[in-house]
C-alpha cells in the first residue's frame, strides 16, 4: 500500500519534491518506491521531462485503480471500526454558502452522537465536490442542482429559493458578483442575466460568501443567493432582495455519496441533522422577511 500511496501523492502533488513533503519523507524514498513499483509492474508510469513528471498511459490506468484500492482500504477500516466505537475519519464536502451558515449545527449534533468520529470539512464548487466524491476523496458532499451520476447516491435535503440581491437604493444589475466557475448559483445567475437581455461582459469573482455580499452591499454589483442566506448575513440591513422567475430561482440541495462507500450511521445522522437545520433556517427566514 505504501507504493500506491506514494504513487498517488506524486500524481496529485505534481512531482517528487511536493509528494515527499506531503508524505513527510525524503525525496530518495519517494523515487525508490516509484522505481520499485515500475519494476514490479514492468511498465513506465511517468515520462521524465527534465525535473518534471508527466503520467504515461500506464500511469493513468494505475492511478484510477490506486484511488479505488486505497479507498477500499479506508472503507474496510471504517467498517471494522463501526462494529466497535464508530471511530475514524469522515471527510465532508460542502458549498461555501452551505458550510458558512448551515453545516455547523449539523456537525455539532454529529459529534454528540458519534464521539469517536474525526471530521474533515472542505469547501468547493458543486461540480468540484461531485468529482471528489466520484474519486473517493470525500465520504459525502452537499451540493446544489441536479446530480445525474449512476455511481452516486443522492439524498434530497431541500430546495433553496434564489433571489436577486442588490444594495439598498441601487438598481445595478449589469455587474455580477459571483463564486468561481462550477458553482450552481453562478450558472443560474448567468442564465438569469441572459434572460434579462443583459450582455455578460465581465464577472467579479470572489471566494467567500461574506466577500460577495459585502461587495454587493456597497453597490459594486448584484448577485443571486438563497433568501435565507441574505436574511442571516451581517449585511442584511444594507441589502434588498427581489424575486426572479421560478424556473431559475428554485434550486435543489442534495447530499451525495458514492454507492461503493461503506454504509455509515454517522452519515444518516448528518443527513437528518442537516434537513432539520434547513427547515429551522427557512422558518426563521420567513419570519424575518414577513
Amino acid at each position: 500500500m505504501n507504493s500506491l500511496l506514494t504513487f498517488k501523492a506524486v500524481v496529485e502533488e505534481g512531482g517528487i519534491l511536493s509528494a515527499s513533503r506531503k508524505l513527510n519523507t525524503v525525496q530518495s524514498n519517494v523515487t525508490s518506491r516509484i522505481k520499485r513499483l515500475e519494476q514490479e509492474l514492468n511498465s513506465e508510469l511517468f515520462y521524465r521531462k527534465g525535473r518534471g513528471l508527466a503520467l504515461a498511459p500506464a500511469g493513468h490506468v494505475l492511478y484510477e485503480y490506486a484511488c479505488q484500492i486505497l479507498q477500499l482500504e479506508n472503507q474496510a477500516g471504517m467498517a471494522v471500526r463501526q462494529v466497535g466505537e464508530q471511530s475514524g475519519e469522515l471527510r465532508i464536502g460542502a458549498m461555501e454558502t452551505f458550510a458558512s451558515l448551515r453545516l455547523a449545527p449539523a456537525l455539532k449534533r454529529l459529534k454528540a452522537c458519534h464521539k469517536g468520529v474525526e471530521l474533515r470539512v472542505v469547501t468547493d464548487t458543486s461540480s468540484a465536490l461531485v468529482e471528489r466524491v466520484l474519486n473517493h476523496k470525500l465520504e459525502c458532499a452537499f451540493v446544489a442542482g441536479r446530480v445525474d451520476q449512476e455511481e452516486l447516491l443522492v439524498c434530497d435535503i431541500g430546495r433553496e429559493e434564489l433571489v436577486l440581491v442588490r444594495a439598498r437604493g441601487s438598481d445595478c444589475q449589469s455587474q455580477l458578483i459571483l463564486f468561481r466557475e462550477g458553482c450552481a448559483y453562478r450558472a443560474r445567475a448567468l442564465a438569469w442575466h441572459r434572460e434579462c437581455g443583459q450582455q455578460v461582459s465581465e464577472v467579479m469573482e470572489l471566494g467567500t460568501l461574506d466577500g460577495i455580499l459585502g461587495c454587493v452591499s456597497v453597490g459594486l454589483g448584484c448577485t443571486l443567493m438563497p433568501a435565507w442566506v441574505v436574511a442571516q448575513s451581517r449585511y442584511a440591513d444594507e441589502l434588498t432582495i427581489e424575486q426572479i422567475p421560478p424556473h431559475l430561482s428554485m434550486v435543489p440541495t442534495v447530499m451525495i455519496r458514492h454507492k461503493q462507500g461503506v454504509p455509515m450511521k454517522a452519515l444518516e445522522t448528518l443527513a437528518q441533522a442537516v434537513i432539520e437545520s434547513a427547515e429551522n433556517d427557512n422558518r426563521a427566514s420567513e419570519l424575518k422577511t414577513a
